[in-house]
């Protein structure tokens, strides 16, 4: 049966970040992630997710100025000296909450610059090797140009042909199941074929990114389907509810820990 993380983001907005981690326990997550901690301390996300008896399973290194329009560095080669830094801002927050992969982003550029794909690649082999000396995954989503407009990263096969070519095991794919049926379909299929390099899934309904219970996908099925393929990660629940979280979580009753 799938577990579920509550994306902390998107879900539970009625209460402030820190107060998220509770409101999640109390509905019956095991697990969380969330896009960016970094506007509170490594200590106090870390003593949130203690005494909740959370697992965070995913979140972020830092975008870069988010504010600006940055939407990550890796693929830009003039923001390349800052990555470090970044890198170096997120792993206290690793640290401290026990999270077992992190999320480089791509950023804003043309996926056909040769320039944006070379330092794309030496970014993500420099991170993937960073964090593996820490015991991390990191992991490459691809992004809908719908929601991200001009995001460099938005195909899957590009992302998986790049973990492939890399061939470091710490390396994986973040398969967004809202963001392949947009970009692809063919969303059970492409599980099948690429579950060997899924270090993390989430879900969203199709077209209105809202909860997982209707609209173009079949649930259930996709549900079942990850059981049979054998994937034993967690479940990101990375949508906007409809409503207030509580009300919209009808869905996740079957799933809901005891």
């Amino acid at each position: 049966m799938p577990r579920f993380a509550a994306n902390l983001t998107m879900m539970f907005n009625e209460h402030a970040f820190l107060d998220r981690f509770d409101a999640a326990a109390d509905a019956g997550f095991e697990a969380v992630e969330f896009l960016f901690p970094y506007e509170a301390t490594p200590e106090a996300v870390g003593a949130r997710v203690a005494r909740n008896k959370l697992t965070v399973a995913l979140f972020n290194l830092p975008p870069g100025d988010w504010a600006a329009g940055e939407r990550g560095l890796a693929a830009l080669p003039e923001r390349a000296a800052a990555l470090d830094g970044l890198l170096d801002r997120a792993l206290p927050y690793a640290e401290a909450t026990g999270v077992r992969r992190l999320h480089l982003m791509a950023g804003i550029a043309d996926a056909h610059d040769p320039r944006a794909q070379a330092a794309y690649r030496d970014a993500v082999a420099h991170h993937a090797r960073r964090l593996a000396e820490h015991r991390l995954d990191l992991v490459l989503e691809p992004i809908n140009g719908r929601d991200m407009p001009g995001y460099f990263l938005d195909d899957f096969g590009r992302a998986a042909q790049l973990i492939e070519d890399l061939g470091l095991p710490n390396l994986k794919l973040q398969f967004d199941l809202y963001h392949r049926q947009i970009l692809h379909g063919d969303v059970t299929m492409a599980l099948r074929a690429m579950i060997g390099r899924i270090g993390h899934v989430q879900v969203a309904s199709v077209p209105s990114r809202h909860e997982p219970d209707g609209e173009e996908l079949n649930w259930p099925f996709l549900f079942e389907e990850l059981d049979r393929i054998g994937y034993a990660g967690f479940v990101g629940c990375e949508y906007r509810p409809r409503g207030k979280t509580v009300a919209g979580l009808g869905w996740f009753a079957p799933y809901r820990k005891a």
